[in-house]
């Protein structure tokens, strides 16, 4: 970054150490920003799955389960351009309890609306510096995601054990 300040800069890393800056930048992909956001979710007590498909078709980059049942929703953006031209991420909100933005530390935050959550993020760990605005699930859509959440991560396992095997049809 020429001449501006670093506003990650003493962003705290939940269990890991700081952020290394020359992992930010071309090189840093959507999958090493999902791996570190998802150590970081696991340290706070959520389970994680990747590409989570929606009633609404959508597919969530990452959809969390929390201990106390609450359902958190991670939109990975790799580049600016990314996310300026995907504007479809407010259909994710009414799938979980508090959305978030997940961003590599060269990512301008202006960007990210105030209301939503933001993570900054690399291949090794993440961190939150702004909390999305909580909205509580209907308890009928969180019964619904926690059964469908609980059946993805199921079948998902078993086909990582058994990747011949068939399945349970659209998870």
């Amino acid at each position: 970054m020429s001449g501006t300040a670093d506003p990650y800069a003493d962003a705290p890393i939940a269990g890991g150490p700081p952020l290394d800056p020359s992992l930010a930048g071309d090189t840093l992909t959507a999958a090493l920003l999902a791996r570190g956001v998802c150590r970081m979710l696991e340290q706070l007590g959520y389970a994680s799955l990747l590409e989570f498909p929606l009633a609404n078709g959508r597919r969530a980059d990452i959809l969390a389960l929390g201990r106390g049942g609450e359902l958190i929703i991670v939109e990975i953006k790799s580049s600016v351009a990314d996310f300026r031209a995907d504007r479809k991420w407010a259909d994710y909100r009414d799938f979980a309890d508090r959305f978030y933005f997940a961003v590599a530390r060269d990512f301008p935050p202006g960007l990210i609306p105030e209301d939503c959550g933001l993570i900054v993020a690399d291949g090794f760990a993440a961190a939150v510096l702004r909390e999305g605005g909580a909205s509580r699930l209907a308890p009928a859509r969180r019964k619904t995601l926690t059964l469908r959440f609980a059946l993805a991560a199921a079948a998902r396992l078993r086909r990582h054990l058994d990747p011949q095997g068939s399945g349970l049809a659209g998870l």
